[in-house]
């Protein structure tokens, strides 16, 4: 089998399958991928389009195919040379609706069920009225009209002989045994009357007596009892009403989980609950198959779905790890003994470094997109669009005013039943002592509120051993600020909970109970800590802020605008050091903005005086278009200014604004877009109380910018805009792609972005793509030189990314064990170019690149005229002088003779005619 190379990620779903993608496995070996990375494949929620709502951990997908899929999918692979895969969900899993069997026993059963402890329930909060019962926010409407409204209903289930409620006919409610009784009094019901445990020998009594209940003698006499429960009757609901506040569970008004969820959900979605896989049995029941698809040789490795959402992420990897090598030697002997990949979902803070001791192979390269966006973006455009900005939007200029305001928004509306949970949590710690039983939850709750809207990163890892240097600096920052805000009388509750927080408390308590109270409240924080994070700045501060959205992208800090050359350099020198297989991604199933939509908005950074001409312009002449409603104008200056870079950055390359079907379909995306990103901003509309109105003139303003029959034509000038800065982003989008391809670490292909990727959030990244056109260019050839004028159909890109992965293909452990040695360059445009060397036993390359093109002459057709490059050389490394060199992008035919006297290689001669190049050095 080929050794990792670069990876190509599928979204698998019902309506695209694993056998669709066993016929695309010779196009993706042709292309250069060695292995597929593929979405979650075990068993989710039915119509699930991404698979993160796993509801059986034990069986892959019957939607995608099931197993015997899976088999003809590596069959072909690995005909082919190939591996696979498989994102992994430890997190959480799927629950609600009626195919969860572990949610549904548990609901059954209550904390007597043997799946009570896998999920994180917290059966004994303060509210008495939940103790030994979760609370099931699942209803559309309030208990009481649902009741009332006839969506709740008593069903029995001839098949496995269970009586249910219904919601809606979509969830399912199991009454407890027993109370089938209170239902169905009688010889047929007698053996429910003493099933108040769930364990043993009084399950298979239940199991007995329902075989039993499924007779057909039966049937009339249980229809005639559904009826006595029939919510249509005043009666009837009363008896239904009944029955219910006997169960496990309170049925509520899904807006109640925010203030009331006694069990931990994924962020803020009452469909997801988070699961225990610190316990060793439910870690044994979650990865029993996906270990034994290993040891079969059916995967390869796996990526870790948020791994900070676990209670603790690195004896989490380690453990994996290590239960993968014990798997490996179970594998085939036709596979090589190469480690499983392991790698781990996360977002990194810019100050933050994934820890080594975790045993993974780094990040999926979130951090890696962050970077090389950033390196493409001109520092010098950073306090024009900042000033424009706050001048025309009203917003605040700093990034970070708006993430302390969205954070506490965030606990205190969608997460705030966590917050409390949490702050409970510390309470239960404090009444263990006597020397803090006395401060109140009300003291707890609002110091925890200023440690959490400081809290710049997404959690630590600390425990009762204590916290490491790094983690003690973000708490550190953390409560110096939350010093600041915190009330006078509660300062020493602060401080209480910091120490507590890191583990120091500890040493302080009485042993037992109350350091394992502690122990548990640390994994809560820790566990708050990031969905509040990811809450608040990616799905609301992101859609707040919009200074320049292409840094608004998962995985990056709006607040850093640009990143100088030498401190990339420093970046892809510490992922070789730490993490040499660490994914490198600059598109992914959930990116707020393709990579080349991102690319071409970074030349705004370059051109910051036009842009703000046009927008200026245009908002004067869509100014009719504008209403004013309650709450302010429609739309507001914000979202309008991010509609016109959304509108620029993602305008199709060759749409003409006289095309009426594609500016239509290209203004339904854009609608989508805009309906999600109002509503994530949850300023003038939100998902939990959408504002009809003012989303409605949103639409309508939309709909008018894009009007061609206005007399403004703004959106010929829109058009003519994108068309005006799109060489630019094509030079930033090769140059990313480039990079991506050569630097240490793994490359990784998002579906589909061998062509351009000029996508918008979810759904729009997720559409169909169109394979056979692919596969159609990459069969037709042709060097990406000659490409370049036919630019906008992207077969260029492809085949640049084909020969590059060629190349790497060719020379494995040059890119594996490579020596990365930046390049310096002089001259008067030594700032428009970035590149790097790469060594090993003898074989080296060199990967240079063009940066801030937008001024550059001749970059109207997408290359550099050979005098403008004057004399700006790439200072080369010693150990390449006096070898030649062939630029591996361009035919055989045509080569370098010479890399340049005394280490100095003219730009002229390697980006005149295409603007990024690989050097191979012989």
């Amino acid at each position: 089998m080929t050794a990792l190379r670069a990876t190509a990620r599928l979204q698998f779903h019902k309506d695209f399958t694993i056998d669709q993608a066993v016929g695309l496995v010779p196009y993706f070996r042709r292309l250069g991928i060695s292995h597929l990375y593929a979405s979650p494949l075990l068993k989710a929620r039915p119509g699930s389009t991404h698979g993160y709502d796993i509801v059986d951990h034990n069986q892959i997908n019957p939607e995608l195919g099931g197993e015997p899929a899976l088999h003809r999918l590596v069959a072909a692979l690995r005909q082919a040379g190939m591996g696979l895969i498989l994102d992994i969900v430890p997190n959480h899993m799927g629950v609600g609706g009626s195919d969860n069997e572990w949610w549904l026993d548990v609901l059954e059963w209550g904390r007597t069920s043997p799946y009570a402890e896998f999920f994180d329930i917290d059966w004994e909060p303060l509210d008495p009225a939940l103790h030994g019962r979760l609370l099931a926010p699942f209803l559309g409407t309030s208990y009481g009209d649902a009741l009332a409204g006839g969506d709740l209903r008593l069903c029995f289930d001839p098949e496995d002989g269970r009586f249910f409620v219904s919601a809606y006919g979509v969830h399912r409610f199991p009454v407890a045994p027993r109370d089938y009784p209170r239902i169905l009094p009688g010889p047929a019901t007698a053996a429910f009357a003493e099933t108040a445990g769930g364990r043993g020998t009084i399950r298979r009594r239940v199991a007995a007596a329902r075989e039993g209940l499924r007779a057909l003698e039966h049937r009339g006499a249980i229809e005639a009892a559904l009826a006595g429960f029939d919510p249509e009757t005043e009666a009837g609901r009363d008896r239904l009403h009944r029955l219910l506040e006997r169960q496990h569970y309170r049925l509520a008004w899904w807006r109640a989980a925010s203030d009331e969820i006694n069990w931990r959900r994924f962020f803020d979605i009452n469909s997801l609950a988070g699961v225990r896989v610190e316990l060793p049995a439910v870690f044994e029941a979650t990865h029993a198959t996906v270990l034994r698809l290993y040891a079969e040789g059916l995967i390869d490795g796996v990526r870790i779905d948020h791994v900070d959402g676990l209670a603790d992420p690195r004896g989490y990897c380690r453990k994996l790890r290590r239960r993968l090598q014990t798997a490996a030697e179970a594998r085939p002997a036709a596979l090589d003994d190469t480690p499983a990949v392991l790698w781990v979902e996360k977002i990194l803070a810019p100050h933050e470094r994934l820890a080594t001791d975790w045993l993974t192979d780094g990040t999926t390269g979130y951090d890696f997109m962050a970077e090389v966006a950033a390196v493409l973006h001109d520092p010098a455009g950073e306090a024009p669009l900042t000033d424009l900005w706050a001048r025309l939007s009203g917003r605040p200029a700093e990034f970070e005013v708006e993430v302390e305001t969205a954070r506490r928004q965030i606990f205190r509306e969608a997460l705030s039943s966590e917050w409390f949970a949490t702050a409970n949590a510390l309470l239960r710690v404090a009444r263990r002592d006597l020397r803090t039983r006395d401060i109140t939850q009300t003291g707890i709750r609002w110091s925890l509120a200023e440690l959490l809207t400081h809290f710049h990163a997404y959690r630590i890892y600390a425990g009762p051993a204590g916290i490491s240097e790094p983690d003690r600096r973000v708490m550190d920052w953390a409560m110096a600020h939350a010093r600041r805000g915190v009330r006078a009388a509660d300062r020493h509750v602060l401080e209480l909970i910091g120490a507590w927080l890191t583990g120091e408390g500890a040493r302080a308590l009485p042993p037992g109970a109350a350091r394992a109270e502690l122990a548990r409240a640390m994994v809560r924080f820790q566990q708050l800590s990031a969905p509040v994070a990811a809450k608040s700045v990616e799905d609301t501060a992101f859609y707040r802020y919009g200074r320049l959205l292409s840094r608004n992208e998962v995985g990056s800090d709006p607040a850093q605008f640009a990143m100088t050359p030498a401190a990339f350099h420093a970046t892809c020198r510490d992922r070789r050091q730490g993490f040499p297989r660490a994914l490198l991604a600059t598109a992914t199933h959930d990116h707020k903005r393709g990579e080349d939509t991102r690319a071409r908005l970074s030349v705004l950074s370059e051109l910051p005086e036009e842009w703000a001409a046009a927008v200026e312009r245009w908002m004067r002449l869509n100014a009719p278009l504008r209403r004013e409603i309650e709450g302010g104008p429609a739309p507001s200056p914000g979202d309008e200014l991010m509609l016109y870079q959304t509108l620029v950055g993602a305008w199709p390359p060759g749409l003409s604004p006289e095309d009426a079907q594609g500016v239509a379909a290209f203004g339904e995306r854009v609608g989508a877009w805009q309906e999600k990103a109002l509503r994530e901003a949850k300023l003038r509309t939100g998902w939990a109380a959408p504002d009809a109105e003012y989303e409605q003139v949103c639409r309508d303003f939309l709909g008018g910018v894009l009007d061609p029959a206005r007399p403004t034509r703004v959106v010929f000038e829109v058009a003519e805009f994108a068309a005006r800065i799109a060489p630019a982003g094509i030079v930033n989008a090769l140059a990313q792609t480039l990079i991506r391809l050569t630097a240490p670490g793994v490359p990784d292909l998002y579906q589909g972005t061998e062509f351009w990727d000029f996508s918008l959030v979810d759904p729009d990244n997720r559409r169909p793509v169109d394979f056979a056109a692919r596969e159609a260019a990459l069969a037709a050839g042709g060097e990406p030189a000659a490409l370049l004028a036919d630019w906008q159909d992207g077969r260029v890109k492809q085949a640049m990314i084909a020969r590059a992965l060629a190349f790497r293909a060719r020379h494995g452990g040059l890119f594996a064990h490579g020596t990365y040695l930046p390049l310096r360059f002089e001259g008067r445009l030594a700032e428009h170019a970035i590149g790097f060397a790469r060594t090993h036993e003898g074989r080296a390359f060199v990967m240079i690149a063009t940066r801030l093109a937008a001024k550059l002459t001749g970059i109207e057709r997408l290359s550099v005229e050979s005098g403008a490059w004057e004399a700006t050389v790439a200072v080369l490394p010693r150990l390449l002088s006096g070898r030649s060199a062939h630029d591996v992008l361009r035919d055989p035919a045509e080569r370098m003779q010479s890399m340049g006297a005394g280490c100095r290689l003219p730009l002229r001669d390697v980006l005149t005619n295409f603007p990024v190049a690989l050097l191979e050095v012989r």
